[in-house]
C-alpha cells in the first residue's frame, strides 16, 4: 500500500544563493556550500531525482516509484499523459543577489529543441526585505531588435519592469515571460518539471573562478513573448480552516490552508496526486490505513494519489500549499 511520502532534499550551490535555507528551514547544507540557492523538495528531472525517506520504500526515487505504482501514484489520466516522468517540480529558493535576467520555453519550443517540456512556473514568497523586487518583464513595449539592440550596447536594465515583494505574495509566471528575482527573497517555487533556463543577461559579475556564466540570447529571442503582460505580485487574504484557491492552470492548481483546527480533504474525485508544502508552523497527516506523517516548516509531503482522503491536524498554527493537477 502507497502511503505519504516525504523526500530528501537536494541543495543546489547558485552564485546568487544564501543561508536561510539551513538557518531557518533546516535543510542539512554541506559546510563546503557557501551560496546555497536552492532546495529541490521533489524533482523528476535526469540527474536529481528525489529519493523517498521514509517508510519501506526508502531509498526508492521517484521514477522508481512511477515504474512500479504507475497510476496508483500520480492518477489514470496523469499517467496517460506523463508515463514514469512525475510532472512538478518543487523547490525553495533563497537569494542574497538578483538572478539572471532569464526566460523559460513553452511546450512546444522546449520538446522541439530539448525533447522536454516547457517551464512554467509559480512562486509563493515565504520572506523578503523592504527593498526586495522582482524583474516583471520589460517598461514599455519592445520588438525583438530594439531588445537586441539594448543587449549588444549594455542598456537591457534600462527596459526592465521592476515591483516590490513581500511574505504571501504570489507571482504566476508563464513561459515565454522575461523575469528575475532580485536579493533578500525565501519562496517555493512550484514549475512544471524542466530544467530548462535562457539567460540573457547576468548584470556583469562572475564566478570566483573569474568566469562568467553562459547566456542564451539566441535561444531566449526566439523564446520571449514580447506580446506578454508583466507580471503581477498577487495577494489573497487568509481565511482560516479553508481550501483557498490561489491559482487554477492547465499546469497545476495550488491552493492555501492556514489552519488552526483539523480538516478533511477528499480527493476522491479528483484522480491525482496532491502535495503539501509547509510555509511555517507544524502539522500532522494522517490517511486511511496508513501511519501518519508530520510536516513542519519547509518540508513537503506526497500524497499518492490511490489515497482519496486525509486528515490533517495542525500541531501549532500550520500553513500549507496544496498542490495537484
Amino acid at each position: 500500500m502507497l502511503y505519504p511520502l516525504k523526500f530528501s532534499p537536494q541543495l543546489k550551490y547558485r552564485i546568487w544563493g544564501g543561508t536561510k535555507l539551513r538557518d531557518l528551514y533546516g535543510k542539512e547544507v554541506p559546510e563546503s556550500m557557501e551560496k546555497c540557492g536552492e532546495s529541490w523538495e521533489l524533482s523528476a528531472v535526469d540527474g536529481s531525482l528525489s529519493v523517498v525517506k521514509n517508510g519501506f520504500l526508502a531509498g526508492n526515487n521517484i521514477q522508481e516509484l512511477a515504474e512500479v505504482y504507475m497510476a496508483d501514484l500520480v492518477g489514470e489520466k496523469n499517467f496517460h499523459k506523463f508515463g514514469v516522468e512525475f510532472p512538478l517540480l518543487i523547490k525553495l529558493i533563497d537569494t542574497t543577489d538578483y538572478l539572471s535576467v532569464q526566460v523559460h520555453p513553452d511546450n512546444q519550443m522546449a520538446e522541439r529543441l530539448h525533447h522536454a517540456y516547457g517551464k512554467t512556473e509559480l512562486w509563493y514568497v515565504l520572506e523578503a526585505e523592504t527593498d526586495s523586487q522582482i524583474v516583471t518583464g520589460f517598461n514599455r513595449n519592445i520588438k525583438a531588435n530594439e531588445f537586441q539592440q539594448a543587449l549588444n550596447s549594455g542598456q537591457l536594465p534600462s527596459l526592465l519592469k521592476q515591483e516590490l515583494v513581500r511574505a504571501d505574495d504570489m507571482v504566476y509566471v508563464p513561459a515565454r515571460s522575461i523575469h528575475s528575482l532580485g536579493k533578500g527573497i525565501t519562496l517555493v517555487e512550484i514549475q512544471q518539471t524542466s530544467d530548462i533556463t535562457y539567460r540573457v543577461y547576468d548584470w556583469d559579475r562572475t564566478e570566483p573562478d573569474g568566469t562568467k556564466r553562459e547566456l542564451h540570447t539566441d535561444l531566449a529571442i526566439k523564446a520571449i513573448d514580447f506580446e506578454a503582460n508583466s507580471l503581477l505580485p498577487e495577494r489573497v487574504a487568509v481565511e482560516k480552516n479553508i481550501p483557498q484557491e490561489l491559482k487554477h492552470t492547465q499546469f497545476f492548481n495550488v491552493n492555501r490552508l492556514f489552519l488552526t483546527q483539523s480538516v478533511e480533504r477528499d480527493f476522491f474525485e479528483r484522480d491525482t496526486f496532491r502535495i503539501y508544502i509547509c510555509l511555517g508552523g507544524e502539522a500532522s497527516i494522517k490517511c486511511s490505513r496508513t501511519e501518519e506523517v508530520s510536516i513542519s516548516n519547509g518540508e513537503l509531503v506526497l500524497i499518492p494519489a490511490i489515497l482519496t482522503s486525509a486528515v490533517i491536524v495542525p500541531q501549532t498554527e500550520a500553513r500549507l500549499l496544496e498542490v495537484f493537477l
